[in-house]
Formats: structure tokens, C-alpha cells, sequence
């Protein structure tokens, strides 16, 4: 069959291998995964898809609602389990490795199917596919929305249409994690003061005004019922997160050379030598685009250099650094691997090296599914469900400790996870660390419960239930360093 000799149906068949061959092979991973998740079910669950809550009486502000929505919808779907969950960070990767066939089809034509492989088979994207976060879903909104100003500025057909797909994109993107999606733009808008002669149709035209109307009504429905909370999105999940190293993410000025370093060398295999070959051009193409005409003949290059200088200029100056902060400007890296090839000569594609990687790729993820991590919540549920015996598990109650919340997903829907404390301590409305007090969950006495806490904090734990009138029984001797007991009224 001639589909089978086709270069696209290599980059398809390796793309989908790599986003679901394995992705419900291993359980869900706390942190990340867990409290996502959770949140997903929660909305699921109570059929409330406007506020995001941790639990039943506890909201969860940190993210705007995209994410949990697309996690929430497909474990409706296709059942609470790990692989349904992960399915929005996969599909992600497999549109983001469309869009960036296509974008290389109208900055360098010949170049499409190495800049598609090249996403396709770097570390970074593929590692972002197999975990739940709201970065890919952040990425392929963003990449949707630079698509748009690609087929805009270099195509030849329904250009406004085009630009309109930019605002939908970057609306969609701004639902998914907020003001840090818009960094795309720093480049476009660059880009077009940069380019000579009149550029239309005008980004900021008449269809700016989707933009709004995609991104707003969220927003605008939760402040209202919520007061405070926008001055908690400005100040926590805005200026603290740029200006301040309040949530110890390698805030040090030094800090995005051990970050984003090794996430650009490493993340990018295995094409980094081609974006290293770039960069030593880099500097002679700079001062080739001085003039008009050198900036209008190497117009998809600089496209690219500025969508990836601007916004990595201001991920290295804000002071919260994490290496998928990085993973939106894996599509125009990809997109360079593929223009620099193709300079070189070197557009065709070996396959041979590729199967390899693949098979390596491949062995790696089926290895982490095996691997008896203390993050995943699944090994965590199986000993949760050895100690109950067999009775129903309808609450499980952290004591001041790292909340399990991925066990929502491993132990089902009717599971909800909490984390209180011993003693009151300051908390912000919108940020709690803890649930309630002790005191307060023991009040409520919920049936079916199971607590844990550090074995070396059960004795403490223990005179504080009894002075409450109850009593606390052990499940066992402690694993993981961790005490698992019930609670009944004396």
C-alpha cells in the first residue's frame, strides 16, 4: 500500500506508540498527578464543573479549570483508571505533533516531516504525554493558537480566519493556566514589528475580541461568587509566582541555569545536536537581520528564534522555575530541528536510528511501570485495601502528612482524601494546607474511614483521639514509615 511508504504514517505510528502504548501501565504518581486527578473527580462526581475543590468543602484555586475539566471528561469516558486520566496530556502530544507538521509545511516545505518526528521523539514531550499536569494541555492550546499566525502570515488562504483561530487558542490556553499562556505573543508581536511592510490582517484586530470571550466567563463567574479570589489570582498565583521564591521552585538567580539547562540539552533529545549546530549560526544570522531584507528573506527563522528567545527570557528572570515550564516552546525547537536539517541537507530521515530510539523509549516507560516508587498511589491503595480486610473504604484522613491524592483514582469515586491537622495553624482562604482540625473530623465520624500518619507522630495522634473520646487502632504494623488505624467512639 502506498500509505505505507509515506513519511507521515512513520511519524503517526510512532507518535501514537509513544503516547499509548504505555500510558496506563503505571498507577497514579503523587504529587502532580494525584492532586489534579482528584480535583478532575471532584468535579465528576459532584456534577459541580465551575469550582474547583480538593475535596467536598475545600476549593482548589491554584489552576484554572481546563485541565480538570478534560481529566474529569474522560475518566466519564472511559472509567476511572490511570490511562483515562493521562488521555488529555496524549492526545496533547498527538495534536501538537500535527500542528507542527503542518507549521513546517509553510515555514520551510520539505522540512514538515523531520520537524514532526522531531517533536514526536524528543524526551521532554514524550515524558509530558505520559504524566497529568496542565502543561501539554497549556501546549497544544498555545501551539493551536501560533498555528494560526503561521497559516496567517505564510499562508495565502482565509487569513482572518486564521487570526481568529490565534485568539481561540490563546483563550483556551489562558483557561488552562492563565496570564503564562500569553508569552507566545511577545514573539508574534516582535515578529511583526520587525517584519517590513504592512502585515494583515492586524493581530489585534475586530477578532482579538474571541479572546475574552473564550478566557473570561470563568473567571468572571468565580470572582463573583467568590470574593477575594481575584486578589488571590493576582497576588499567589501571579506576581508571587514571578516576583517571589515563595513556593521554593529554585528561586536562586542561578536558578534556571540548573533548571532549564539540562531541560534544553537533555529534553530535546535526540536532535540536540541539530538546535546546537543552530546555535553556533545564531550569532552571524543575528547580524544578518539588521536589514529589512535579510529579516524578510529569513522570515520563518526569525519567527522561531523569537518565539523561543522572548518567553524563555522571561521563564529564566521569574523566580519559580520547573523544566515543564519550558515544554510550549518544544514545537518551535521542533520546528527548528527541521528548518536546520533542511539547510543542511540532511531532510531525509533515518529510520533505523529512530526505530532504536523508539525501542529504548519504549523499554523505559515499560520499566517505570514497575518501578514500586513511594509515589504511586496505586501500591498505596493495594496495602490500603490489605489492611481493611475487605471492608469498603469510603475516606481516607491524613495527619499532618503528604496527602495521597491520587488514591481518589485508585480506590474510585466513591473515595475522597483528606488532610488535617493537630493543631490550628495560619491559613489563607483560598490556599489551605489543611482541611480542618482534628478535633473537627473526628466530630463528623464518617463511616468507613481509614487514617494515616507518620509512625513517629501515632503516639501523639493517639492521645489527641482518645482526649477526644475516642480510639484509635492500629491496622498492623507501620509501612512506609506510616501507621494506618481506624477510629471508633469510646
Amino acid at each position: 500500500m502506498d500509505i505505507l511508504r509515506k513519511p507521515a504514517f512513520y511519524v503517526a505510528l510512532i507518535a501514537v506508540c509513544l503516547s499509548l502504548l504505555m500510558l496506563g501501565h503505571r498507577g497514579t504518581w503523587d504529587p502532580d498527578e494525584g492532586r489534579y486527578t482528584n480535583v478532575g473527580l471532584n468535579m465528576l462526581d459532584s456534577g459541580d464543573w465551575l469550582n474547583p475543590k480538593r475535596n467536598e468543602e475545600i476549593g482548589h484555586w491554584t489552576k484554572p479549570p481546563m485541565t480538570y475539566w478534560a481529566i474529569g471528561a474522560s475518566v466519564a469516558m472511559f472509567g476511572t483508571n490511570p490511562w483515562a486520566a493521562r488521555l488529555p496530556s496524549a492526545l496533547s502530544y498527538l495534536l501538537c505533533v500535527w500542528l507542527v507538521w503542518r507549521m513546517a509545511r509553510r515555514l520551510a516545505p520539505g522540512s514538515e516531516a523531520t520537524a514532526a518526528l522531531a517533536f514526536a521523539t524528543m524526551l521532554v514531550p514524550i515524558g509530558a504525554a505520559q504524566y497529568i499536569t496542565t502543561d501539554f494541555l497549556l501546549t497544544a492550546f498555545s501551539t493551536f493558537a501560533m498555528h494560526g499566525f503561521v497559516q496567517a502570515r505564510f499562508g495565502d488562504t482565509h487569513r482572518r480566519w486564521w487570526i481568529a483561530t490565534l485568539w481561540i487558542g490563546f483563550g483556551l490556553a489562558f483557561l488552562t493556566k492563565g496570564p503564562p499562556t500569553l508569552l507566545p505573543l511577545l514573539g508574534v508581536v516582535a515578529f511583526d514589528l520587525l517584519s517590513p511592510g504592512a502585515q494583515r490582517p492586524r493581530v489585534f484586530g475586530w477578532s482579538a475580541l474571541l479572546f475574552p470571550v473564550v478566557a473570561l466567563p470563568w473567571y468572571l463567574a468565580v470572582v463573583r461568587e467568590n470574593p477575594g479570589l481575584l486578589e488571590h489570582f493576582l497576588g499567589s498565583e501571579v506576581i508571587a509566582r514571578v516576583a517571589s521564591d515563595d513556593f521554593a521552585r529554585h528561586g536562586e538567580w542561578y536558578g534556571f541555569l540548573v533548571v532549564y539547562v539540562p531541560t534544553l540539552l537533555l529534553g530535546t533529545l535526540p536532535w540536540t545536536p541539530a538546535l546546537l549546530r543552530w546555535c553556533r549560526t545564531l550569532p552571524a544570522t543575528v547580524r544578518g537581520w539588521r536589514t529589512p531584507t535579510q529579516r524578510a528573506a529569513d522570515a520563518p527563522g526569525l519567527l522561531l528564534a523569537l518565539w523561543i528567545a522572548l518567553p524563555l527570557l522571561v521563564f529564566c528572570l521569574a523566580r519559580s522555575r520547573m523544566p515543564l515550564y519550558l515544554l510550549p516552546l518544544f514545537a518551535p525547537l521542533a520546528l527548528l530541528v527541521g528548518l536546520q536539517r533542511l539547510r543542511e541537507g540532511r531532510a531525509s530521515v533515518r529510520w533505523a536510528w529512530i526505530a532504536a530510539w523508539v525501542a529504548i523509549v519504549l523499554a523505559l516507560q515499560l520499566g517505570l511501570g514497575f518501578w514500586r516508587t513511594h509515589k504511586d498511589a496505586s501500591v498505596w491503595a493495594d496495602e490500603i485495601r490489605r489492611r481493611a480486610g475487605g471492608q469498603p473504604v469510603h475516606e481516607v484522613v491524613f495527619v499532618e502528612d503528604m496527602t495521597r491524592y491520587g488514591l481518589h483514582l485508585e480506590l474510585g469515586l466513591s473515595t475522597h482524601i483528606e488532610k488535617i491537622a493537630l493543631y490550628p495553624v495560619p491559613q489563607s482562604k483560598f490556599d489551605r494546607v489543611y482541611d480542618e482540625l482534628l478535633e473537627q473530623e473526628l466530630d463528623e465520624h464518617e463511616a468507613g474511614a481509614i487514617w494515616i500518619c507518620k509512625a513517629g507522630t501515632f503516639p501523639q495522634v493517639l492521645a489527641r483521639v482518645r482526649a477526644a473520646g475516642h480510639e484509635a487502632s492500629p491496622l498492623g504494623a507501620p509501612w512506609q514509615g506510616r501507621t494506618f488505624f481506624r477510629v471508633s467512639r469510646r
